[in-house]
């Protein structure tokens, strides 16, 4: 196993965590020296907050771990593609490099839909890397849109049949 497949595994189980609040399933960590900083997982729904995504879950720790705002010479692992709020977060953070498990075409900004990562203009530029365990963290989001799928199938045919 690669170091960053290694860390993408942990990733996984932060991920993992969101998935038993019912939350879509993305995890991420922030690496500093070797060495896992920061966590974070998505709590949205269980937060009632736009903001509480996984990455900036862990962007608020790491930044608090280093005493900084800057996260230079850190790597996050995510399970999956950032969206645009997080890929901004990642370019202020002026985080040296994401490593991307699963990529998101409806909403991913570093490549997908866009990519706000590696964007001329900015003054910081995050390298990326896609891939690492690509399957896995894919087969977890769909496996969870798929239960979700079939659970408002099923309560959409209880509720018809009430109504009969």
């Amino acid at each position: 196993m690669t170091e960053q497949e290694r860390f993408m595994k942990k990733a996984i189980v932060q991920a993992k965590k969101a998935l038993a609040l019912n939350e879509v399933p993305i995890g991420c960590v922030i690496v500093y020296d070797g060495k896992i900083i920061a966590r974070g997982y998505n709590r949205r729904n269980t937060d009632k907050n736009t903001l509480s995504h996984a990455e900036l879950n862990a962007i608020r720790r790491a930044s608090k771990k280093l005493g900084d705002w800057r996260l230079e010479g850190c790597s996050m692992y995510v399970t999956l593609e950032p969206c645009q709020m997080c890929a901004g977060a990642l370019v202020q953070s002026r985080i040296d490099e994401v490593i991307i498990g699963s990529m998101n075409p409806k909403a991913g900004c570093a490549g997908s839909v866009l990519n706000l990562l590696e964007m001329d203009g900015f003054n910081h530029k995050v390298k990326v890397t896609r891939g690492v365990l690509e399957e896995e963290c894919s087969k977890m989001l769909s496996d969870f849109f798929r239960e979700l799928r079939e659970k408002k199938k099923l309560q959409k045919e209880a509720r018809k049949a009430e109504e009969s």
